[in-house]
């Protein structure tokens, strides 16, 4: 059975923006074993605008995971 993806709010990515913006962030990072910004505030807002454009979308939400990753990177980093 294919599992659900899951469909974001605006409310929800408008939380993280907000999460995102009281952070100071590390220059670069490397996001996960294969994916690296070399400049993560650049990167960090273009997934914000991507996640805006096209949050409704279960098959888009991609963005949304990356920052939740980041996200979890700098928590479990404690940056």
């Amino acid at each position: 059975m294919a599992q659900e993806k899951k469909k974001y709010t605006l409310e929800e990515i408008d939380a993280l923006k907000a999460w995102f913006d009281q952070q100071k962030l590390p220059e670069s990072m490397q996001i996960t074993s294969s994916g690296f910004s070399p400049d993560l505030k650049e990167t960090v807002a273009h997934l914000f605008e991507q996640a805006h454009d096209s949050y409704e979308n279960p098959k888009m939400t991609g963005s949304i995971r990356i920052l939740e990753i980041i996200k979890n990177n700098l928590e479990k980093n404690d940056i």
